[in-house]
């Protein structure tokens, strides 16, 4: 055929010779025909060629996955603000960590029994001053205590034989409040047994140590901190003397009558916690026994127990009036040495010797109703003193009070002088 035949067949209606279209080495069906219209646009408007568009007709015309498919693809935007956003294209990038999944975990190391000292004494030693158990017992959880929990019952107990009667109370409700947190019966037992075995060398520096340390067991009982049967249990070596009397004692504390009730003060009242009407009661009958044994040592020993040094200006007002009662030399000497090596010793401060005096100062005109020669008595007793040492503050001697008749004539005496 010509090329004007071709010509005239165009345009005379008849369909020509169709243009070849190049194809894909993949052949397409005739069905899919939406696959050969995108290739046909994309052979028409080649800008379309690395459009990230779908290409299957099907869809909104976004992006496929939201502009996160596709090989190089840097993701969807905002992806890099999450915490799981792994960059793989990071220098610091580990493969093997992601293939692992590996978690990590903070572990505590377990306290070592030559350490416990060191890590637990601070805390019982602040314990003291704050005197909050719950406190104690958060920083003890912070620790991994599972291998001294024993020690732990010991060494509580040894800090606060050293320390006075009110911090032994304050130990034994610690010890109470950490039954079920972080201590268990087990722990009790033999953290006990620790103390028996080692009693003897205890008992060195604490030659009271049998007693208190039965006073502990006994207290944990009535706590239910520690099983009864504990008291009873044979153990594999024969006990010392000292361990052997420690747990009689707890035994009898237990058997008195309402033994468990009067567990509870087995330490006595703290000194701050203690009424005042009981102080008094107990510095005159420390008075008391001083004046008939004059044993300034046991009476310094009875003052420091009551835990009240605010309050020692009451011993000094006591023992005036007491002096002054009696009357006789014996006493006023007794009177000088007890306030002289209370003064010594610092037990009793000079601010508090002054309020002793200046208390009784303030009372002599009551005094001398009950006693009429208390004013020469008293003076007695603070010239006793200048002699001894004149221990007294200075305003003690100035302020002494003094009657404005020391003598005078009595109307039914005949004349007679009579001292007052």
């Amino acid at each position: 055929m010509s090329g004007s035949e071709m010509k005239s067949n165009g345009e005379n209606g008849t369909a020509g010779p169709r243009k070849r279209i190049k194809r894909n080495s993949r052949t397409l069906s005739t069905g899919d025909a939406t696959t050969v219209d995108a290739i046909l646009l994309a052979k028409a408007c080649p800008q379309l060629k690395n459009s990230r568009r779908s290409r299957n007709g099907r869809g909104r015309g976004a992006p496929k996955k939201g502009g996160a498919g596709g090989k190089g693809t840097w993701g969807t935007p905002g992806s890099e603000l999450q915490p799981d956003f792994v960059d793989h294209k990071d220098p610091n990038y580990d493969s093997e960590a992601e293939k692992d999944n590996l978690e990590f975990e903070a572990i505590t190391p377990a306290v070592k029994e030559e350490d416990l000292e060191k890590v637990v004494s601070p805390l019982i030693v602040e314990y003291f001053e704050h005197g909050d158990t719950n406190e104690v017992i958060m920083s003890l959880e912070e620790l991994n205590l599972s291998n001294v929990r024993a020690a732990l019952v010991a060494l509580v107990v040894q800090l606060s034989l050293e320390r006075k009667p009110s911090h032994r109370e304050m130990c034994s409700v610690l010890l109470s409040d950490c039954y079920d947190r972080i201590l268990e019966e087990e722990d009790y037992e033999n953290g006990f047994k620790l103390l028996l075995e080692s009693i003897g060398d205890i008992s060195l520096d604490t030659p009271e140590a049998a007693t208190w340390i039965g006073n502990f067991a006994a207290r944990c009982i009535a706590d239910d901190c520690l099983a009864p049967k504990f008291l009873q249990e044979k153990t594999e070596k024969p006990l010392s003397p000292k361990a052997q009397e420690c747990l009689a004692h707890a035994s009898a504390l237990l058997k008195m009558p309402h033994g468990l009730v009067r567990l509870d003060n087995v330490w006595g009242t703290g000194g701050g916690m203690r009424p005042v009407q009981s102080l008094v009661k107990q510095i005159q009958l420390l008075i008391r026994e001083y004046l008939v044994s004059e044993d300034i040592q046991e009476a310094q020993r009875c003052l420091r127990e009551l835990e009240v040094p605010h309050f020692h200006h009451e011993l000094v007002y006591e023992a005036l009036l007491f002096t002054i009662e009696d009357m006789h030399d014996a006493a006023i000497g007794a009177l000088v040495k007890l306030l002289k090596a209370c003064d010594e010793s610092g037990i009793i401060t000079p601010q508090q010797m002054q309020r002793g005096f200046d208390r009784v100062y303030s009372e002599m005109n009551d005094i001398v109703i009950d006693v009429p020669p208390a004013y020469s008595v008293l003076e007695r007793i603070v010239d006793k003193c200048l002699k001894e040492g004149n221990f007294l503050p200075e305003k003690v001697v100035t302020m002494m009070p003094s009657r404005g008749r020391k003598r005078f004539v009595s109307e039914g005496d005949g004349g007679r002088v009579k001292d007052c």
